[in-house]
């Protein structure tokens, strides 16, 4: 297929995804048994039914046309089936489809020929994660402490972790198992000879921290860049649609169980300050927050140095021993920061601290071991 038929290919598939989920909207809003509910189920196929006309506009300007929507028997089953199952299923599966069609728009945006066009549709991938958390919000449990309960039941311990501790304790497992695997692979290769061990031990020490500190730096570079483009876009509709906008924000207010009035209210007063409204729709559609963007420096300056210090633990006894005395030393002392770093990976995720160390002890010796007699196969003289 050429490009233009891709495109236009692209454009049909999203037009009958449209229609289909409007249809399904509007199905939900006749068995809705609250007016909020119904209202809102109403104003998502109203944007799902002006996305299609959208999408319907661009193909008759590449001289084409939608096609027929016939919907299949199989398709009208999966939807009658789906109802049956109740409003959450619905809701769930619903919330799924949004998802699935802002990685379509991602493609169409990809071969969209035209500016213009190509601003729309990411315009509309923008809505379309809007109504999936939208969707999202409507599943959970209405009330506070419905909520809270159901998350303390999912949780037997609450941790807080992840950011520059999380790098900094995979940074320091994967220098740890990396240079320990070097280090006991030459010293079975080399009778143990420290002179040989340090030299290949501080090379994959600075191999590994210069990689894992450049990775770490690049992801959260490259992440904090699509925050940003995605608070751009979100800015560029304010500016170009804020009825729309503020429409949304309303919609978000309703969810948190303020009346229709009250929602309409709060929006109007927010959209009369666009920094706060472009704050507010960044962390209700998108659910980001400046404040919670990474740091690419200190990221990767973490992972970096808990690399390096940890691919040095290994080489450590050669300093200080020769032959086999600093072999069975430098097996000790990594296999014991191996439980170490194991058990500190509960500050991240949770979990038994004991349990996690173990396991981690169990892998590096197993690493060492395996990586030693692997060594001895090859033995060479360093005399």
């Amino acid at each position: 297929m050429t490009d233009n038929a891709k495109l236009i290919a692209g454009l049909q598939t999203a037009w009958k995804q449209e229609i289909s989920s409007a249809r399904l909207y509007r199905e939900l809003a006749r068995r809705a048994s609250a007016s909020s509910q119904r209202d809102i189920m109403i104003r998502l196929a109203e944007a799902e039914e002006r996305h299609a006309e959208k999408f319907a506009a661009r193909l008759r300007e590449l001289n084409s046309a939608p096609p027929e929507f016939r919907e299949s028997f199989g398709a009208r089953a999966r939807r009658w089936l789906m109802l049956q199952m109740g409003t959450e299923a619905a809701l769930r599966n619903a919330e799924a489809f949004e998802d699935d069609a802002t990685a379509l728009y991602e493609n169409l945006a990809a071969r969209e020929t035209k500016e213009e066009s190509r601003i729309a549709v990411r315009a509309m991938q923008t809505e379309e994660k809007a109504h999936s958390r939208l969707l999202g919000e409507m599943i959970q449990p209405p009330a506070p402490q419905a909520r809270l309960d159901v998350m303390m039941k999912k949780e037997k311990w609450h941790v807080r972790g992840g950011g520059w501790i999380g790098q900094a304790i995979y940074g320091m497992n994967d220098g740890l198992g990396s240079v320990f695997g070097v280090v006991a692979g030459v010293a079975g290769a080399t009778n143990a000879s420290a002179a040989f061990v340090i030299v290949s031990g501080l090379a994959a020490v600075v191999a590994n921290a210069i990689s894992m500190g450049a990775g770490a730096y690049l992801a959260t570079k490259s992440e904090r860049q699509v925050y940003e483009a995605e608070i751009a876009r979100e800015r560029k509709e304010i500016q170009s649609d804020p009825e729309q906008e503020q429409e949304e924000l309303a919609l978000f207010y309703e969810l948190k169980g303020f009346t229709a009035d009250e929602a309409r209210t709060l929006a109007a007063r927010i959209a009369e300050r666009p920094e706060q409204m472009l704050k507010t729709l960044v962390s209700e559609e998108l659910g980001l927050s400046a404040e919670t963007f990474p740091n690419p420096w200190r990221e990767g300056m973490s992972a970096g140095a808990f690399t390096a210090l940890g691919a040095f633990i290994p080489i450590v006894p050669f300093f200080f021993a020769d032959g086999l005395p600093a072999v069975i030393a430098s097996f000790i002392i990594s296999s014991l920061a191996y439980f170490i770093v194991g058990a500190s990976k509960v500050l991240a995720t949770g979990g038994r601290w004991f349990r996690s160390g173990f396991e981690m002890f169990l892998v590096g010796l197993g690493v060492g071991i395996i990586t030693y007699f692997i060594g001895t196969l090859f033995q060479v003289d360093v005399k």
